[in-house]
């Protein structure tokens, strides 16, 4: 993606070892990528968090030694954030665990899905 030019509809992609190591990754490009699109500082720190707690919520379904693999949606006002990873058990998140309360909270929808062996957390995050 280059700096000049509109970034509006633009897809970024990431594939990281499903390890906590690698959960920077995902939290700095969520940062970078809602800067761009004008995010004030508090909603890119809430969502730099939510990416964070999302991943750290599907480590523990994933394979041993797969990856994590995270796509951003860019668009005018809203950030699309999609985690997943294969899992050997499709079990989704509970939707009644501080986690995911603390995540609904800072990354305003969020949802979770399992099918094809994946499990996945989506994040909507809208500016203003």
């Amino acid at each position: 993606m280059s700096e000049s030019g509109s970034s509006f509809g633009d897809l970024v992609e990431l594939q990281v070892p499903a390890s906590s190591a690698y959960l920077t990754v995902l939290r700095t490009t969520a940062a970078r990528l809602a800067a761009r699109l004008g995010f004030t500082l508090d909603e890119i720190e809430d969502l730099r968090i939510a990416v964070d707690e999302a991943g750290a919520m599907l480590l523990p379904l994933a394979v041993p030694g797969s990856n994590m693999h995270c796509s951003f949606q860019l668009h005018t006002d809203i950030l699309d954030v999609v985690v997943s990873v294969p899992a050997a058990q499709t079990d989704l998140p509970s939707r009644d665990s501080f986690a995911w309360t603390v995540l609904s909270a800072l990354a305003g929808e969020v949802a979770s899905r399992a099918e094809d062996g994946r499990v996945s957390i989506m994040l909507r995050k809208k500016r203003g």
